[in-house]
């Protein structure tokens, strides 16, 4: 938590019980309560909206799609898969920009002396 979010910053999660010294750690904690059927709400002392819909939403169509497109994943290569969905997960509302924006990434190839 601490290397991808910065003290002080709003963190929002469902009620598990782990994420219950967030706000003991610096962070602003606020959580939804998903046993009582609370999915979002907005909270006046954060001024925003209190959801986890985003991040759960990922996980869903990420698990879908591994389900969809592979066999298995391996434990040592998660992290890769998991990076190649949230770059197409990020850009699902502009796929047009997708291969582009992905061929801008690389030199190109030398010239061949024949």
């Amino acid at each position: 938590m601490k290397a991808n979010v910065r003290i002080g910053g709003n963190v929002h999660t469902d009620e598990l019980r782990s994420y219950a010294k967030l706000a003991d750690a610096g962070y602003r904690h606020a959580r939804v309560n998903h046993g009582t059927e609370e999915y979002a709400y907005y909270d006046y002392r954060l001024a925003e909206t209190v959801t986890v819909n985003g991040i759960e939403n990922f996980w869903r169509h990420l698990k879908c799609s591994i389900n969809g497109t592979h066999t298995s994943v391996s434990a040592n290569h998660l992290n890769r898969y998991v990076k190649e969905f949230e770059y197409r997960f990020n850009r699902r509302n502009r796929p047009e920009t997708m291969l582009p924006e992905l061929l801008s990434t690389f030199q190109p190839l030398p010239s061949r002396s024949d």
